[in-house]
């Protein structure tokens, strides 16, 4: 059996430890979530969590570097939103796991529905 690679072409193996450690946390799931559908400044973002404005940057930053989100520097704001293309990849990436765990299972119900080898001792 040859070994898969998971990983859609567009990401490597860095992008995909950091897309994953970013979506680990609920607060930086909440956050794709929410600039998915419009942008927001960090500190529109900040007034939704509870926690200070610098753990809300330092989620932003985790999420950036995931390039999930990107963020814009319009005068004194800077401006959040979200990357649809990443979020597709990660999809993707997500669905080539469920393909491969899909064909495991099918070989192991073809291995199981097999008719037993007779003993020739």
């Amino acid at each position: 059996m040859v070994a898969q690679t998971i990983s859609p072409d567009s990401l490597s193996d860095d992008q995909v430890d950091r897309l994953f450690h970013a979506l680990a946390d609920a607060t930086r799931r909440d956050i794709v979530t929410r600039v998915m559908d419009d942008e927001f400044s960090v500190t529109e973002l900040a007034a939704r969590y509870d926690m200070s404005f610098a753990a809300v940057q330092k989620h932003v930053a985790v999420l950036e570097q995931a390039a999930l989100v990107s963020k814009e520097r319009r005068g004194r704001q800077q401006i959040v939103r979200g990357n649809v293309d990443t979020v597709r990849r990660a999809n993707e990436l997500l669905a080539a796991y469920e393909d491969l765990w899909r064909q495991r299972f099918a070989r192991i119900d073809d291995l199981l529905a097999e008719e037993p080898v007779a003993s020739t001792e």
